[in-house]
């Protein structure tokens, strides 16, 4: 397996490296880790329409960008560590049904959130419904505003850790996005001209921070990330990078 360095990043270099890793037939496991040192924006690829709209909204200094893939807007920053983890189609963790494709990578943030004293679990998919209706109505337009199947959330199903996936005929690229400390959802909701939905935004989702009072910050949770990453895809622990400041 090739092993990349993980640098922190800006968003930019984020979906470059997703966009690089699928032009070609993925033959073994690759990974990143990413934090990020100021807010920015991902939209899917439906919600072109939004994107002159949401950029005259927003301060210069924020960035904005579109992805190919498709799902609802998702804000980055200071407050997540996300990862990206592109496989062959072959892999286990991609088997069975597309919802399965999940199973795997949110189980492992089970594990090293419960390692860094988090608590939390994986949504199992008989649960999403009943998940989805306790933390009140759903905000469709944004990615952490509804739960998916094995999304990480906290005992009162509000959503921890966020998953995404894309699928080509090159491989399948797994991105999950886990919230630090409480992200900024005035400042999305206010870009995408949904300010009413802030209140939901808070109300269905819960960071690492008001989970424990001893919550590990965007550094430790992303080297904490990179290490089982690179125990389970089969990265000689030798050749496991550091994260390291821009």
């Amino acid at each position: 397996m090739t092993v990349l360095e993980s640098p922190i990043s800006t968003i930019v270099q984020e979906q470059a490296w997703n966009h690089q890793q699928m032009l070609e037939p993925v033959a073994q496991p690759r990974f990143r880790v990413w934090t990020y040192d100021a807010p920015a924006i991902v939209l899917g690829c439906s919600q072109r329409r939004l994107e002159e709209g949401a950029r005259a909204r927003l301060a210069p200094q924020v960035e904005l960008l579109l992805r190919p893939s498709g799902g609802g807007a998702v804000l980055a920053g200071p407050w997540m560590v996300s990862c990206s983890v592109v496989l062959p189609l072959a892999h286990p963790w991609v088997q069975g049904r597309l919802p399965d494709s999940y199973q795997g990578l949110g189980r492992l943030h089970v594990e090293v959130l419960a390692a860094l004293g988090v608590p939390s679990r994986a949504l199992p998919t008989a649960e999403v419904d009943a998940a989805n209706a306790l933390t009140g109505a759903t905000v469709p337009w944004a990615c952490y505003g509804s739960l998916a199947p094995w999304e990480v959330v906290d005992a009162a199903g509000r959503k921890l850790v966020g998953l995404a996936q894309r699928r080509q005929r090159t491989g399948v690229l797994l991105v999950a996005g886990t919230l630090v400390t409480p992200p900024d959802w005035a400042l999305l909701c206010q870009a995408l001209d949904q300010p009413g939905d802030e209140a939901a935004m808070r109300r269905r989702t819960v960071s690492c921070a008001q989970l424990s009072a001893q919550a590990p910050d965007a550094q430790q949770l992303a080297r904490a990330l990179h290490e089982a990453l690179a125990r389970v895809l089969g990265a000689p622990p030798s050749l496991a990078p550091t994260v390291r400041e821009c």
